[in-house]
């Protein structure tokens, strides 16, 4: 029996449609990759860029906020340096803190001339711009000196002159609060605006002659401290 290819070829392809016909008919139906209903219905299956970006963990959110600096550090204040800088003052005997020495934290100073300048408006003087002008010139002028007497190696910032010029303005904050129960306009009010002044004057001197290592310097600097605090002085009693 001879087979030609045209009979062999309408053979198969009448076997092969002949089959897909039976399967038709059983309700065999071949599946479609793609589903129309399913991708219309579904709103998965549309673009989201936020499936896209990979989830945050909440342990690294955690991470974060624990390894972020406390506000107060962040804005330079630091409680225990206000602390001993202010124990320093009311005492200038003893020695200071070693760890105080360079801090140049001006919360305390704001503070102080704060109550000065309140302290004097309780006595009917409105003095904020004063306080304030001649803690700018003192600092400008003590900060030329001192860069004057200390070696290249000490060098002094302006910020660090006003912390303790600042610091060491308590002890005329307390001579004007007592001028608002006594007055000072007397004999003895002069005597006890010379103490204040010195006890102010020979604080400021200690910080700075501990803080740039001027050995033998501390009179030196306390004189022009004094005449510094004199001016508060005079403001308080005057």
């Amino acid at each position: 029996m001879s087979w030609n290819s045209a009979e062999f070829f309408n053979q198969q392809y009448t076997e092969s449609t002949s089959s897909q016909f039976e399967q038709y008919a059983n309700g065999n139906f071949m599946t479609s990759p793609f589903h129309y209903n399913s991708q219309i219905n579904n709103s998965n299956q549309f673009y989201c860029p936020n499936d896209y970006i990979p989830p945050i963990v909440s342990s690294t959110l955690d991470e974060i906020e624990n390894n972020e600096p406390p506000l107060l550090e962040e804005l330079g204040i630091n409680f225990e340096h206000i602390f001993k800088k202010t124990k320093a003052v009311l005492n200038p005997f003893t020695t200071p803190d070693y760890s105080i020495l360079d801090d140049v934290d001006l919360a305390g100073p704001l503070v102080f001339c704060l109550a000065f300048a309140f302290s004097l408006l309780l006595l009917g003087k409105i003095h904020f711009g004063y306080v304030y002008g001649i803690v700018t010139l003192g600092t400008f002028g003590m900060y030329t000196l001192l860069n004057l007497l200390t070696s290249p190696d000490k060098s002094c910032s302006s910020i660090f002159v006003t912390s303790v010029l600042g610091y060491c303005l308590l002890p005329m904050v307390f001579l004007s609060f007592s001028s608002c129960i006594f007055h000072l306009n007397g004999f003895l009010g002069m005597i006890i605006a010379i103490i204040f002044i010195f006890w102010s004057s020979i604080s400021a001197s200690k910080l700075f002659a501990t803080s740039l290592a001027m050995i033998g310097q501390q009179l030196l600097v306390a004189y022009p401290c004094a005449l510094f605090y004199g001016v508060f002085a005079l403001l308080t009693m005057f």
